[in-house]
């Protein structure tokens, strides 16, 4: 591309970057409505209800799944005949169905309505019931040769036949119609109205007197397959409702969520702030071009998002924040890059250049790995937790993006420039050192022993505390119950503890407010919404508080925390059984594989032991903080693992440990620098955001920790390990024992060694 057609596509951009963030403040008068406006939120931010129900049924296969559909149709007319909007119905697992009812205060009432047996009723046009549910033993769809698509049939019991005839006698003879259909048209005389729960489905006309065990609905043209399926699975349902019990339920206000939602966003503005301070700072004007880049990444992840109608949750804002802290990441690789080509003594233009064409493959690779982590969470991942998942997909993808084009086309232009191509404007001093810069020149292989010991130390320790005191899992694992309430007064926990005692709940009460008149239940037993609501009732008498002051209210069944766990462990294999075969493939050796493996089951073991020793809470966020930590650090050892075999093109006479010893300091400013920016960024939401994103936070900032320590400390020295013997002249070996006797000796003389 030519330098003026960068130009004006670099002015396009930026005229595109000013227009996006004001429409996304101010949005156009009338026309387009604000992001804010745009977006769609969550129930943890507008509030509202959420149920999950298993069905009791012992059918499996086509027929568990035929089940699940019908009753899943059922509840879908359910709740839209109860004027929700927005809702949603959606399966999960094999027996399970959520039901999320935005906006929705009183939830024993909303969940009571949604879980009742269908009720399926066949009327007259005049209104007369004729049969019910009762009488309808089956229906199923077939295809219509007589007038082309499909048809739906239904089967009758013996007592359900005989009404049916009787009520087709009368209906063939025609009786005053006063029922609408499902259009709000009045019936045809002759029609059989079917009802599902008083709301019209279907009123097929009837032509003569059925007298047997089945029936045909047809129309002219016939139906299509997906009007007939749809069809037969709500008469079905009324013929064959599943039984659904409450296993996990939640209630949230909306006051809760929206000041959550304003400190949130407070804080990522803060934490986008800090680390464009720190590009800057660090990079000159390059960080300038990365800041540029960044903000336009933050409008495209957002209007994605609100373009393909994502449903924004806390989780996902802290999986927003998170990805951009990781989305510097790209820009830090190819900068430093640059830089290290500017230190070689190359021009600016030829630092550019060859420092993309470097850091591309490793900016792919470690980003690809990142959104295997992702993907695995948004597949086995609740809903809170796929919010969380969608997110960061979405701007791991939208960082590659920006920094292949975006940055490169900014950052191509100043080079070209004779005013900004200089070695100031890129960071660096006029003889080619970095402004900013350590020179780092550690022996990591050869100390590799003791950071074995130290990893294995934390460990061990960890899992002495989790087999003495087990890990302090949440109610979301245990089962359980949790309330948070404004009793509009300052209260003790102990008198609240004996309000409550006939209920027997040994209950574990704190507070939420610094006045001491907001208060946290939590019992581990699963109370349904029927004794929420009599306890809520208990506690309303003494203190006098109003309905709305019921903040939040959530129960697990027991074995929703099985089925976390089980997802858990599901997900963190499958992800690391992807990304080993991914890493098999760019690399085209094991050992890099098996080594980055190594270090994603030591931080997954050294974050459980952090979490045992200081008692911190494993809840469901937890999974999503530990199957990221994952993604973090492979994506870090790829960074040092592209190194090391790069390196090993062009010093292939070079020893294993002065190899990865200069692989590892080569990219240690890197690794160090993007940790600091996306610790930067989660800081501000953690000490400003909700217990809730606190949850998410947690893991997330220890894996940060563990999975740099990890990159570097653990894999690399793995890695040596498993390669030290392959390859390795006789000759190689007498020099890196020569080496390392030469090296000892320097510290005996240095005093470092008594």
């Amino acid at each position: 591309m030519k330098t003026g057609t960068k130009k004006i596509f670099a002015v396009l951009i930026v005229i595109l970057l000013v227009a996006s963030w004001y429409v996304s403040i101010f949005g156009i008068g009338n026309k387009v409505g604000n992001l804010g406006e745009q977006l769609k939120y969550g129930l943890d931010i507008n509030g509202g209800v959420y149920v999950l129900l298993e069905a009791d049924t012992k059918e499996t296969g086509t027929e568990l799944t035929q089940i699940m559909n019908q009753t899943k149709s059922v509840l879908e007319n359910r709740v839209n005949a109860m004027g929700i909007s927005e809702a949603q119905v959606s399966i999960e697992g094999n027996n399970r169905i959520r039901v999320e009812m935005p906006g929705v205060e009183n939830a024993e009432e909303a969940i009571e309505q949604i879980g009742r047996t269908a009720q399926l009723q066949f009327f007259l046009a005049d209104g007369t019931l004729a049969l019910t549910g009762d009488g309808i033993s089956d229906s199923q769809i077939a295809t219509d040769t007589n007038n082309g698509g499909y048809k739906i049939t239904i089967d009758f019991t013996s007592e359900g036949s005989n009404l049916f005839a009787e009520a087709t006698e009368k209906a063939v003879q025609g009786v005053e119609a006063t029922m609408t259909d499902e259009e709000g048209n009045t019936v045809s005389p002759n029609a059989i109205v079917i009802a599902l729960d008083d709301e019209v489905i279907s009123a097929p006309t009837v032509s003569e007197k059925i007298n047997s065990r089945s029936c045909e609905i047809t129309r002219p043209g016939g139906f299509s397959e997906t009007e007939a399926s749809s069809l037969s699975a709500l008469i079905r349902g009324g013929a064959l409702p599943a039984n659904l019990t409450e296993i996990n339920s939640s209630v949230q206000t909306a006051t809760i969520g929206a000041n959550a939602l304003t400190l949130s966003v407070k804080a990522g503005i803060i934490g986008l702030g800090l680390v464009l301070i720190l590009m800057v700072a660090v990079f000159g004007m390059l960080g300038l071009v990365a800041d540029l880049a960044l903000l336009l990444y933050v409008q495209m992840v957002l209007w994605i998002m609100a373009g393909m109608g994502s449903v924004l949750t806390l989780p996902g804002i802290a999986g927003i924040i998170l990805s951009i802290g990781m989305a510097v990441d790209s820009n830090v690789i190819i900068f430093t890059r640059i830089r290290e080509e500017i230190t070689k003594g190359k021009s600016i233009r030829v630092a550019v250049d060859m420092g993309y064409k470097a850091a591309l493959t490793t900016v792919i690779d470690s980003q690809t790995t990142t959104l295997i982590a992702a993907f695995v969470l948004y597949l086995f991942g609740t809903t809170s937790v796929k919010g969380f998942a969608l997110t960061l997909m979405i701007g791991t993808v939208m960082s590659i993006i920006t920094a292949v084009f975006i940055t490169q086309l900014y950052v191509g232009l100043l080079a070209d420039s004779k005013k900004f191509g200089t070695n100031g404007m890129f960071g660096m001093k006029a003889d080619g050192t970095p402004k900013v810069h350590i020179n780092f020149n550690l022996r990591f292989i050869e100390n590799r022993k003791k950071f074995f010991a130290i990893s294995a130390c934390v460990i061990i320790i960890g899992l002495g505390f989790a087999v003495v005191r087990g890990f302090n899992y949440g109610i979301d694992f245990t089962g359980g119950t949790m309330m948070q309430i404004e009793l509009g007064q300052e209260v003790s926990t102990d008198e609240v503890k004996d309000v409550i005692a006939q209920y027997d709940l040994d209950p574990t009460i704190v507070y939420a407010s610094d006045n001491h008149s907001q208060i946290i239940i939590k019992t581990i037993k699963d109370l349904k919404s029927a004794e929420r609501t009599e306890v809520v009732n208990t506690l309303q008498e003494k203190y006098g508080f109003d309905d709305s002051d019921v903040l939040a209210s959530e129960e697990f069944g027991p074995t929703v925390g099985k089925d976390l766990r089980q997802n858990a462990i599901k997900s963190i294999l499958i992800a690391a059984v992807v990304m080993l075969i991914y890493i098999r493939f760019r690399f085209k050796n094991w050992q890099y594989g098996l080594s980055a493996i190594a270090g994603l089951a030591h931080d997954i073991l050294v974050t459980l032991s952090i979490y045992a020793i200081f008692r911190i809470t494993i809840n469901n966020p937890f999974i999503a903080g530990i199957l990221t930590v994952v993604g973090y650090s492979i994506n870090d050892t790829i960074v040092v693992f592209d190194r090391i075999r790069e390196n090993s093109k062009f010093f292939k006479r070079k020893q294993g440990i002065e190899l990865i010893d200069t692989s590892i300091n080569q990219t240690l400013s890197r690794s160090l620098m993007t940790s600091l920016t996306t610790l930067v960024v989660m800081l501000p939401l953690f000490f400003m955001a909700s217990s809730e994103l606190r949850a998410f936070l947690i893991p997330l900032m220890i894996g940060v920790f563990v999975g740099t320590y990890s990159s570097i400390f653990l894999c690399s020295p793995v890695f040596y390990e498993l390669t030290k013997k392959e390859g390795i002249s006789k000759y190689e070996a007498n020099q890196m024992k020569a080496q390392k006797n030469k090296n000892t000796k320097k510290r005996e003389d240095e005093g470092i060694v008594k």
